[in-house]
C-alpha cells in the first residue's frame, strides 16, 4: 500500500527574519558604536518576529537605519536657538555663564573638596558655601537646594505633612499645572498631603483661608502663577495679610515662586515678577523657586526662609535622595556669586537699572537687555555676508518671549533673519537647519523661515551663517518633491 505523500506545510513567517550578521553587514557605518547598533537590530528584529508578515529585506533594513538615525539624533548635543524664546524648556533652559561653565571643567575634571573640612581633614558638610550665597541673595535666614523646583516643593510638602496634620490649604486659583503635564494637586497627593480647596478660581478672600484652617491644616501654600495671568474681576489678599494670618495660627506659610526672579525684572521692560528677598520680608516663612529659569543657572530647586525649618528639611531622610551632585552645585555656586559681587544685588534693593556687566555672565539677563539697534545690526551684517545663495534675505521684526513658564504677558521686541529659499519649500529648509551640525532651530511664519536673533549670542553668527549655507547646498533640485517645487 502505497503512502499518502506528506502534506507540504507553509514556511513560518519567523524564517523570513535575516540574520543579524547580515544586517549589520547592509547598514554599513551607522556613526554610532557597534554594541549600540547590534542591540537596536536584535530589538528591531525581534519586534518583526511579534509582528504578521516580514517585509522584504530592503525594507527591514531601511526601517532599522531609521531607527538607528532616530537615536543618533537623540544624543545630547549643542544648537542654535533661533526661536526668540529665552528660557526654552525644550532646547534646555538657561544656557550658563563662563563662571559657571569654568567650575564645570574645574569640578569635574578634578576631585573636590565636596564633603571634607579641609581644615581638619574629616569628613565635612555638603554645600555650605552655595547655601549662604543663596541665602544672602534671598534675604533670608538660610538656604538650601536640591534638584529642581517640583523636587522642593514635595520635600517641604513631606516635612510639614509627615504627622496628624495633614491638609494643605491652597487658593483654587492657584491649582496650575507645570510643564510635562505635571499638577500641583498631583505633586501634592504624591507628597502624601491632602489638598483643602479655598475660593473660586477668581476670588479668593481672606476669609477662605481662616475659615479652612482646623486641626489637621498642616500649612498654608501660596503657587505664583508665573506661567499664565488672569484679569478681570479677580481678587486674593495680600501677602501680608496672609502671612500675618499664618503667624495668629501658628502655621507654615510656603510659596513656590517658580520663575526665579532675584532682580526686579521690570528694568528689562517686562512686567515685575515677585523675589524671594521680597516674599520673605511679607512674611512668608519659606519660598521655593527654579535655579536655571530667570536666575540663569543649572537645574535645581532653591529652598529659602527660616533657618529652623531649612535645617528641618535637610534632617529629612528624603532630602538624600533630591540632593545635588558636585556638577550642579558648581554651576549654581559660580552663578549666584555673579549676582552676590554685582552692585547693590543681594541686599534686597530695588535696582533702578540692571546691573553693570551682570548681562555678560548671566546669558538669560544678556539676552533680556539686548536692544533692538544691536539685534538690527547683526542681522544687517549677516544678510550681507549671505548674500548671493538662492535664498531671499530679509530683515524682519520679531516677539520673543522669555519662556520657561515665566512672564506669560512678556512680548520682547526682536529682530529677525527671514529666509525664503528658491529651490525647496520652507519646511524641507527648515528641517535641513535642525538636521545641522549644530542643529539651528528656527521656526515657520508667513511662509519663511524666520531666526530671531535675540537668543542667538553674537558669538554664535559664524554658526549660523555656516548652518544656512550647509543647508543650502544640501539641497538637490532633483529630489524636490513634484508639489513642492517653485512656480
Amino acid at each position: 500500500m502505497r503512502k499518502k505523500p506528506r502534506e507540504r506545510q507553509p514556511e513560518s513567517p519567523r524564517r523570513a527574519i535575516p540574520a543579524v550578521e547580515k544586517v549589520l553587514q547592509a547598514l554599513g557605518d551607522a556613526g554610532l558604536s557597534r554594541p549600540v547598533v547590534v542591540a537596536v537590530v536584535r530589538r528591531e528584529l525581534a519586534r518583526r518576529r511579534k509582528g504578521g508578515a516580514v517585509p522584504v529585506f530592503e525594507t527591514v533594513v531601511e526601517g532599522i537605519r531609521n531607527a538607528l538615525e532616530t537615536l543618533r539624533r537623540s544624543a545630547l548635543r549643542p544648537v542654535i536657538n533661533a526661536t526668540g524664546v529665552v528660557i526654552h524648556t525644550n532646547l534646555g533652559r538657561a544656557p550658563l555663564g563662563p563662571a559657571a561653565i569654568e567650575a564645570l571643567t574645574a569640578i569635574g575634571a578634578n576631585y573636590s573638596n565636596l564633603e571634607i573640612d579641609l581644615a581638619s581633614g574629616e569628613r565635612g558638610g555638603r554645600a555650605a558655601y552655595v547655601e549662604q550665597l543663596l541665602a544672602v541673595l534671598c534675604g533670608a535666614e538660610a538656604a538650601t537646594v536640591v534638584n529642581n523646583c517640583a523636587a522642593a516643593l514635595v520635600l517641604m510638602l513631606r516635612h510639614f505633612t509627615s504627622g496628624a496634620r495633614s491638609e494643605v490649604i491652597l487658593s483654587r486659583g492657584e491649582l496650575v499645572q507645570i510643564g510635562g503635564g505635571f499638577r500641583i494637586p498631583d505633586v501634592l497627593e504624591t507628597s502624601g498631603a491632602t489638598l483643602r480647596e479655598v475660593g473660586t478660581t477668581n476670588q479668593t478672600t481672606l476669609a477662605d483661608y481662616a475659615d479652612a484652617i482646623g486641626e489637621k491644616t498642616a500649612l498654608i501654600l501660596k503657587v505664583h502663577r508665573s506661567n499664565f495671568f488672569m484679569d478681570g474681576f479677580v481678587d486674593s489678599p495680600s501677602i501680608e495679610a496672609l502671612a500675618d494670618l499664618a503667624r495668629r495660627k501658628r502655621l507654615p506659610l510656603v510659596e513656590d515662586l517658580g520663575s526665579g526672579a532675584v532682580l526686579n525684572t521690570a528694568i528689562y521692560g517686562v512686567d515685575r515678577e515677585p523675589t524671594a528677598s521680597e516674599v520673605l520680608r511679607c512674611g512668608v516663612g519659606l519660598v521655593c523657586f527654579s535655579g536655571d529659569k530667570l536666575l540663569g543657572g543649572p537645574q535645581a530647586g532653591v529652598i529659602a526662609g527660616k533657618a529652623r525649618w531649612v535645617a528641618a528639611l535637610k534632617r529629612e531622610p528624603f532630602f538624600r535622595a533630591l540632593r545635588c551632585d558636585k556638577l550642579i552645585l558648581g554651576a549654581l555656586e559660580a552663578t549666584a556669586e555673579a549676582y552676590v559681587r554685582a552692585p547693590r544685588v543681594g541686599r534686597g534693593s530695588s535696582l533702578p537699572a540692571a546691573p553693570a556687566g551682570l548681562g555678560g555672565q548671566i546669558p538669560v539677563l544678556g539676552m533680556l537687555e539686548a536692544t533692538e539697534e544691536s539685534l538690527r545690526a547683526r542681522a544687517q551684517a549677516l544678510r550681507t555676508e549671505l548674500s548671493g545663495l538662492p535664498l531671499t534675505i530679509t530683515v524682519g521684526e520679531g516677539r520673543g518671549r522669555v519662556g520657561g513658564g515665566t512672564l506669560p504677558r512678556a512680548a520682547l521686541p526682536s529682530v529677525t533673519l527671514d529666509l525664503s529659499p528658491q529651490t525647496v519649500a520652507p519646511t524641507q529648509f527648515l528641517a535641513r537647519l535642525r538636521a545641522g551640525s549644530p542643529p539651528l532651530i528656527g521656526y515657520l511664519s508667513g511662509g519663511r523661515v524666520r531666526l530671531d536673533l535675540r537668543t542667538v549670542s553674537a558669538g554664535q553668527d559664524g554658526l549660523l551663517a555656516e548652518a544656512i549655507r550647509v543647508a543650502v547646498r544640501g539641497i538637490a533640485p532633483d529630489r524636490i518633491e513634484p508639489s513642492r517645487r517653485p512656480a
